[in-house]
This record gives structure tokens, C-alpha cells and sequence, in this order.
């Protein structure tokens, strides 16, 4: 017969465990209902930017949203995206309408070589609305600052490309798109970039430079001119990434792979593909996910301390068939 001693430690017991297992739904249920609070107490944005891109289908133009966004989230920033499916001129300019009319804290937009843009900053400058251009710049208007890649340093970089490629022996062609969306001057600063690097190489010469004028035909009919003249030409340096799937494709309609070295721009799928087939040797490009990046940094130094780097240039990437793949893995993880 047990003890009252015994029954009374044994009663203790299971108030205990009781107690236990009381305290641990009550901490877990604590917990629960601190975590379902969260949003509400989460910090709330800084600052409402609002980014207008060329395009939304591009994985050029998704990766820069990527590291606007990314930045976004470190700053503590609320970012609108917003970007036509495919180039339209006419939505960009609609989208930054609507931002200058929500009276945002800052703009971050891809810009045409188009007087209404130019316009459009004004109008942004004058309600007091910083504008950060990106990829293409506007040199002419009140934006703030630009973000991109130093246009000279891009051709030098494709040169250095085409002189390893063609072992620093080649007649090269040019073709230079005149897409009235570029910024012209950039697209000269790639010419001059290139014509400056290949002194360095006494067997390289550039014959001719052709002008691209209507997209793709264009660039096609110019490729199939240079196979079938007489300069003998066996590099061609292309600087739009249109261009760059045109001239491929004549290369290999006219079985030129491997007797004509192509040096682009961009990084599409086809372009990619190009490469890994070793029909185009390589591309310069900007760094998508820098520009992002980097215009949200640079904006948000400018709501902060009122100035900021007119020029913030980020960089050059190389793509050849050593790399490619890590591009196309770039791109999957954007769908």
C-alpha cells in the first residue's frame, strides 16, 4: 500500500508534466501568432521608385528588372516595373507619363533617341522628380545620372575578342545598326572603341563599315554582299544584337562557318545557340543585372544625400562557347 508521501510526489508529477505541456502550446501558439503579425508590423518602403523598361519578354531587359528588384528589397524600396511587351516607343512613353502623374520619388527608364522622351524628363525635373536613365542614355535632358556601360571600352573589348579569334590576322567588316532607338553616339564610341584597340594588331584592318538600316534584312543582305564581294573579307563585327542573329544566319545559309569569324552583341537565346555552335566566336554586352542594380543604389543615393556619379559604368561581359552555358542557365532561371 503506498504512502501518503508517495502519492503526494506522484500527484507532483503529473502537475508537472501537465504544466509542461501547457507552457509549450502556449510558446508554440505565441509563435504563430507573432509570425501572422509580421506583415503587419513589417517596415514600410522608404521610397516609390517606378522603372520603364524597353521590353518585357527580353531576358536583357528581365534581368535588369531582377536586379532592380533585388535592390529594391535591400533598400528597403517600393519598385514598379513596367514595360511593353515588345520595343514600342509609344508604351514607354505612356508609362512615363503615368509615373510623372503618381508624383513618384524617383524614375529609372530606358530611353529612345526621341525628342519626346527628352521632353518627358523635363516635365519629371520640373515636378521634382529625379530621373536615372538606363542602358541607352539621354545626354541632352535633366536626368540625373546614367547607368550603363562605357560605350568606347565595348569596342575595345570586341576587338581584343576578334584579335584572339582570328589570331590577330583579319579583314574585318562592320555593320553598325542606325536603329533611330539608339543612342547614335554610343553606337559611334563602339566603332571608334574598336578602330582604336585593333592598332595594336598590324594584321588586322578594318575594310569597310556598312550601316545597318531596316533590322535583320538588312543585316542579312550586307552579310551576303561581303561573302560575295572581292575583299576578301573573314571577320565581321556586328553591334546590335538583331544584326548579330542576321549576319549568323547568312553564315550559315552560305556554309561560312569557320571561314568567317563573327564577333556580336547580346545575349538572346539564339544568339546563345549561335555560339554554342560556334558559328558566332563571341559577344560584348552590358551587365543586365548590374544596371538594375545600380540604378536603384544610385537613385536611392540620390533621395539621400542629393547627388550622385552622372556616369556609374558597369562593366563589360564576354560571352564565348567557354561561358555560354552559364548564360543559358542565366536565362532558364528567368522564366
Amino acid at each position: 500500500m503506498k504512502t501518503l508521501k508517495e502519492k503526494f510526489f506522484k500527484l507532483l508529477d503529473k502537475v508537472i508534466i501537465v504544466s509542461i505541456i501547457a507552457i509549450s502550446i502556449s510558446g508554440f501558439l505565441l509563435y504563430k501568432f507573432q509570425t501572422a503579425q509580421k506583415p503587419i508590423f513589417a517596415k514600410v518602403p522608404e521610397y516609390h521608385f517606378y522603372m520603364v523598361g524597353q521590353n518585357s519578354v527580353d531576358p536583357f531587359w528581365k534581368e535588369i528588372k531582377m536586379g532592380a528588384m533585388d535592390a529594391a528589397k535591400y533598400y528597403n524600396v517600393a519598385l514598379e516595373f513596367n514595360a511593353p511587351k515588345f520595343n514600342n516607343i509609344q508604351e514607354e512613353l505612356k508609362y512615363l507619363e503615368i509615373a510623372i502623374f503618381s508624383k513618384v520619388d524617383g524614375i529609372i527608364t530606358h530611353v529612345a533617341n526621341n525628342e519626346e522622351f527628352v521632353n518627358l524628363i523635363e516635365e519629371a525635373y520640373k515636378e521634382g522628380i529625379p530621373v536615372i536613365t538606363v542602358e541607352n542614355d539621354a545626354k541632352d535632358s535633366k536626368r540625373q545620372a546614367f547607368i550603363g556601360t562605357n560605350s568606347f571600352h565595348l569596342g575595345e573589348e570586341a576587338a581584343r575578342l576578334m584579335a584572339k579569334a582570328t589570331k590577330g590576322k583579319a579583314n574585318i567588316a562592320i555593320i553598325v545598326s542606325n536603329d533611330y532607338q539608339l543612342d547614335s553616339v554610343n553606337q559611334n564610341l563602339k566603332i571608334n572603341g574598336f578602330l582604336d584597340a585593333i592598332k595594336n594588331y598590324p594584321e588586322m584592318k578594318v575594310v569597310r563599315v556598312y550601316t545597318s538600316k531596316l533590322g535583320t534584312l538588312s543585316a542579312e543582305e550586307i552579310t551576303q554582299s561581303i561573302i560575295s564581294g572581292k575583299d576578301k573579307i573573314n571577320a565581321i563585327y556586328v553591334t546590335d544584337s538583331v544584326d548579330t542573329i542576321g549576319t549568323a544566319q547568312v553564315v550559315v545559309d552560305f556554309n561560312k562557318v569557320g571561314e568567317i569569324t563573327v564577333v556580336g552583341y547580346g545575349d538572346t537565346p539564339d544568339i546563345l545557340r549561335y555560339i554554342e555552335k560556334g558559328v558566332i566566336y563571341g559577344t560584348v554586352m552590358s551587365d543586365p543585372y548590374k544596371i538594375g542594380y545600380e540604378s536603384v543604389k544610385a537613385m536611392v543615393e540620390f533621395k539621400k544625400k542629393n547627388t550622385v556619379s552622372t556616369f556609374v559604368d558597369i562593366g563589360v561581359n564576354v560571352i564565348t562557347k567557354e561561358n555560354v552555358n552559364e548564360y543559358f542557365k542565366r536565362i532558364q532561371s528567368l522564366d
